[in-house]
């Protein structure tokens, strides 16, 4: 009890404390716009302290509502990998495919599903094996493969999608 009085006591004091002038300078410069899968560090000019922005275009279902809502509901063209922890070609996609889908700086956003967690989902989307990925635009799949591509053939794959 003592103990958060005083860290109270001390939180306070520096809260209501105002800095001394030019302790802290205003920020001179906008952010970048940030451009979804990209890592932007920004300098701070007054100090020399970093902070970082990341946008991401690629998310995990947790389940059939969340699918529903962020897949099929869409406005934005989605490609869907099915995949397992347990399947190695699914660990080589995986990233390969994410690097060409952040390339697209937010035309395209990938939606993960585990089969192992999501069965039910996988039997709907007719999954037999993994990885399957497939295209769905306007909540219609539009395209669909099923192994390894290369960079190339996923790039191709993604502006058919696109268009």
């Amino acid at each position: 009890m003592a103990q958060r009085l005083l860290l109270r006591r001390f939180l306070s004091s520096i809260i209501s404390r105002k800095p001394p002038q030019g302790w802290w300078a205003p920020l001179t410069h906008r952010a970048p716009q940030c451009s979804p899968g990209d890592l932007t560090v920004i300098p701070n000019q007054a100090r020399s302290i970093y902070t970082t922005r990341v946008c991401t275009t690629t998310f995990n279902i947790q389940d059939g509502p969340d699918f529903q809502d962020r897949v099929v509901n869409s406005e934005t063209p989605v490609v869907v990998d099915f995949h397992a922890q347990w399947c190695g070609p699914c660990k080589i996609l995986g990233p390969r495919l994410e690097k060409v889908v952040a390339k697209q700086h937010g035309k395209v956003v990938m939606a993960k599903v585990d089969i192992d967690d999501h069965t039910d989902l996988a039997l709907e989307y007719e999954v037999s094996a993994v990885p399957t990925v497939l295209a769905i635009k306007n909540g219609d799949v539009v395209d669909k493969f099923v192994g390894i591509k290369d960079e190339d053939q996923l790039e191709a794959f993604l502006k058919k999608l696109i268009g």
